[in-house]
């Protein structure tokens, strides 16, 4: 059965917990998840189905623009959950 996916959600995962402690913030799940939410919340959605989609997708994401958008989106969050922890 196939499955819809997010894929900017494993982007967004797997950047998150790089650049929180670069700025030297706490890295505890609650802090994780605020930021990822934030983030996502302010990115547009790259929503799969396929393997075939997850590739080409993926490839897309891989283009400097996007990636930076993801990274300014991380770091604006981080900012707020820093100013404003919920732990």
């Amino acid at each position: 059965m196939p499955v819809l996916q997010n894929l900017m959600e494993g982007t967004v995962e797997q950047v998150v917990e790089e650049y929180m402690a670069k700025q030297n913030m706490c890295t505890c799940e609650q802090c994780r998840k605020d930021v990822a939410a934030l983030a996502l919340n302010n990115l547009p959605p790259r929503y799969i189905v396929t393997p075939k989609g997850a590739s080409y997708s993926q490839a897309d994401l891989l283009e400097i623009q996007k990636y930076v958008d993801v990274i300014g989106a991380i770091n604006k969050a981080i900012k707020l959950v820093k100013d404003h922890p919920r732990h």
